[in-house]
């Protein structure tokens, strides 16, 4: 079984402090991101996060993932086993090149049986979700 991973980056013209201050705000998530909605719980060591999905190509559905890691200013991952051997490790990373510039990623690494199949599928619309939603959060952190 491989692994199969989605990824969008882009540049940000904001400092980390800002885009942190975004992410950690899981009430406020509907303001940037256009596809986990009603976010809710902790962002901790083993928390859980409960959210509404609602991506291109998939029914909206309620989803709960743990928080698999977390550092302040720099990365926020949550995984989710959505099935029998296939599960989704869903992240957004900080990279601060210098003070208010920095690059953002939106990113999803899928494993398990299904995760082929699922990536053939739904790539391309993955791809266009998670640029929405770094574009959607650039936006909020350079307003």
């Amino acid at each position: 079984m491989d692994d199969t991973r989605i990824e969008k980056r882009i540049g940000v013209q904001a400092d980390s402090e800002r885009i942190w201050d975004l992410i950690a705000d899981l009430d406020a998530w509907d303001r940037w991101n256009p596809h986990d909605r009603d976010v809710e719980g902790a962002i901790a060591f083993g928390g859980r996060l409960h959210m509404t999905e609602a991506w291109p190509g998939h029914d909206e559905r309620r989803a709960t993932a743990q928080v698999a890691e977390w550092q302040p200013l720099a990365r926020l991952v949550w995984a989710e086993k959505r099935g029998f051997l296939f599960r989704t490790l869903r992240y957004i990373e900080i990279e601060e090149l210098e003070r208010g510039s920095c690059i953002l990623a939106s990113g999803v690494l899928f494993s398990g049986l299904r995760a082929e199949l699922h990536m053939d599928k739904h790539r391309s619309a993955l791809r266009r979700g998670h640029a929405a939603i770094v574009e959607g959060l650039k936006a909020a952190a350079e307003a």
